[in-house]
């Protein structure tokens, strides 16, 4: 090969390397945002004002009053209507019904974005085959996430006798969002086609355990919220006057305890938080050798800022803006901890 082509190949490969996670950050953008709107819809009461999965035709609104009445007449069969909110006027309708549909159509173009430039980057031939499979996965768990919306949803409509969604459906929904964007973003780090000579990871088992706990706090959020238990015990450190509410373990739930038990789910994610500020200074002990070049005092930061934030936003009822703040944190505490992760596995690698 001569100069010429190699040093035109490398500008291709540059050229490459900064599309592709153009894109990346793109769709990691648009993931947080579908998160936050999706975080609303459900603090709002938001989701079950749409209650037919129409992936193609639903991607347009209500566009006269027959429309909004025939949309409004379908809610009213609902138990949420008519056990929590009979009696609602049709704006108010309007006011949910938008959070949902705004929950959808950015659902619909993470989808359309991520297609897209998948498409465009094998046309040109900027991914290896192993790469192809991974953004192939991240496209198939998308999809994979909107069945999964809808399952959540229909539980809330009619297929169980709740006049909610399952709060185990919409944890599951959040969790799949959560690992697509650790994916997203953990792809944006690795990929690199300029790279010659690819270095295995060594993953840290103490930072693997670490980021672990912390998405497992993001699925206990996610029953908090489910639940709206951040409305309830709205005392800190105890609940209720204790540090176990009496009320945390109903036998007649049984397992069911752990994802329908207001109590429980609220303790739950209190001890993970405590158990994270834990794990952090086992962390930052083990790896202070590395502080600066890891990112962990980010991580530190952070999270120090989401205990207070949370605690306060427990204090204060947990009203909706002070809700998504703290969703909103716990979101950047997890990505910050795979970044910490991989960088820290670079480290690792290089010695």
């Amino acid at each position: 090969m001569t100069d010429n082509n190699q040093t035109a190949d490398k500008k291709t490969l540059k050229h490459a390397r900064l599309w592709v996670r153009r894109w990346l950050v793109l769709l990691g953008l648009l993931v947080y945002a579908i998160i936050l709107v999706g975080g609303a819809t459900r603090l709002t009461d938001s989701g079950l004002s749409i209650t037919e999965w129409k992936p193609i035709s639903g991607a347009l609104p209500p566009l006269d009053d027959r429309h909004w009445a025939e949309l409004f007449a379908l809610y009213q069969q609902t138990a949420e209507y008519q056990l929590q909110n009979a009696g609602m006027l049709l704006h108010e309708f309007k006011f949910i019904y938008w959070w949902e549909w705004g929950h959808r159509l950015l659902g619909r173009l993470v989808g359309l974005v991520a297609i897209l430039g998948f498409v465009v980057f094998w046309i040109r031939g900027w991914l290896s085959s192993g790469w192809k499979l991974k953004f192939g996965l991240l496209i198939a768990l998308g999809g994979l996430q909107g069945a999964i919306g809808w399952w959540m949803v229909s539980s809330g409509i009619g297929e169980t006798t709740r006049i909610d969604v399952a709060p185990y459906r919409l944890m599951t929904h959040f969790c799949l969002a959560l690992l697509i964007l650790c994916l997203i973003c953990w792809f944006w780090l690795d990929y690199d086609p300029l790279k010659t000579k690819v270095r295995k990871a060594r993953l840290s088992p103490l930072l693997v355990v670490f980021s672990a706990v912390i998405f497992l706090q993001m699925a206990s959020g996610a029953l908090v919220a489910g639940l709206d238990a951040g409305r309830t015990y709205t005392d800190w450190p105890m609940m209720a006057g204790k540090f176990i509410p009496n009320a945390y373990w109903n036998d007649g739930l049984g397992i069911r305890n752990l994802f329908e038990n207001v109590a429980t789910a609220q303790f739950n994610h209190r001890v993970l938080a405590y158990l994270i500020a834990v794990l952090l200074v086992a962390v930052l002990w083990m790896k202070r050798s590395r502080l600066s070049e890891n990112g962990l005092m980010i991580v530190s930061g952070l999270v120090a800022a989401q205990i207070a934030w949370g605690v306060y936003t427990l204090l204060s009822a947990a009203p909706l803006e002070l809700a998504l703040v703290h969703q909103g944190i716990g979101v950047l505490v997890l990505l910050t901890s795979v970044w910490s992760l991989y960088r820290d596995s670079q480290l690792a690698a290089s010695n």
